[in-house]
């Protein structure tokens, strides 16, 4: 039977990943820092995946098939900068070389598009130069470099999905979609930037199926995370005031761009659908639906 090692489990993406991989076979080991109540169909693993012997362990004790690597630090207006980075490719190395001496098979890792050259709007895996900008980006891109190299000397089969922009439950309440609907739904103004902004959006648990998807095939390399379908973020925001009947309280221009922000920034998705087979599942109408649901509860 298939065995995956799921890093980052309680996070964004990798809380979503959960059902996926139980329903396409796996047997689920999830790694947390913190600990988790026993479910039936995943098991729960406590270790600090940057305290290189407790990952020894885990791996000695778990023995994965599959590795599905989405831990990071993402701390919310930190992570751009962050010398926390530096620490993560290092992790991300060593949990490599540890899967790969227990015998395992296939590795998925989480990638971003901040390791493209942005000034090209539309990023292909093939095309488009990697100029990462960001410490960030430049980690991620150096762990990709990293894997891919260890993967070919070890026999492993290796893949790395690049991640552009989504949303959904769980989302951190400071990211556009999150805010603009926490905003709205307390009858407050929702500050936003122009919104003009063209942009690929793609609803969490799409990103959580293709991860599934690409874990479970042999596509290897980079693949764009993706809808392949741009939209003004301008648009995304009106249609979530317009699903909570408040239209008025939408302040377009009341905040700046972030810098060095560009006006364009598309991916090309047909590797994701044309070799590893993913379909979204979720439009954006119905993306949005779920996402204001779930919102809805929360703030009870």
């Amino acid at each position: 039977m298939k065995r995956v090692l799921l890093t980052g489990a309680t996070g964004f993406i990798g809380r979503h990943c959960l059902p996926s991989l139980s329903a396409s076979g796996y047997e689920v080991h999830a790694v947390s820092s913190k600990s988790q109540q026993k479910t039936s169909d995943v098991s729960w693993h406590q270790a600090d995946l940057l305290d290189l012997s407790q990952v020894s362990g885990l791996l000695n004790s778990v023995r994965p098939t599959h590795l599905l690597h989405l831990a990071w630090d993402v701390t919310s207006g930190k992570y751009w900068k962050s010398s926390e980075n530096f620490r993560w490719v290092q992790a991300g190395v060593h949990l490599s070389q540890e899967f790969a001496s227990c015998g395992g098979q296939r590795i998925v890792t989480a990638g971003t598009c901040a390791e493209y050259d942005w000034t090209y709007g539309y990023c292909s895996e093939r095309l488009t130069p990697i100029l990462p900008t960001t410490v960030y980006g430049a980690c991620k891109h150096a762990l990709q470099v990293m894997t891919d190299a260890f993967a070919e000397q070890s026999g492993m089969s290796a893949a790395w999905g690049r991640i552009f922009f989504l949303y959904g439950p769980h989302e951190r309440p400071e990211r556009v979609v999150s805010s603009v609907i926490r905003s709205l739904m307390r009858g407050e103004p929702a500050r936003c930037s122009h919104g003009n902004q063209i942009r690929d959006f793609l609803y969490v648990q799409d990103v959580a199926d293709a991860f599934v998807a690409l874990l479970s095939s042999d596509v290897s390399g980079p693949i764009n995370f993706a809808s392949g379908s741009p939209i003004a973020v301008k648009e995304i925001i009106q249609n979530i005031a317009e699903k909570l009947g408040r239209p008025e309280l939408v302040q377009f221009g009341a905040l700046p761009s972030a810098p060095n922000d560009p006006y364009v920034l598309i991916a090309d998705a047909r590797r994701l659908r044309e070799e590893v087979g993913w379909r979204s599942q979720y439009d954006l109408d119905q993306g949005l639906e779920l996402t204001i649901k779930w919102w809805s509860h929360q703030l009870d």
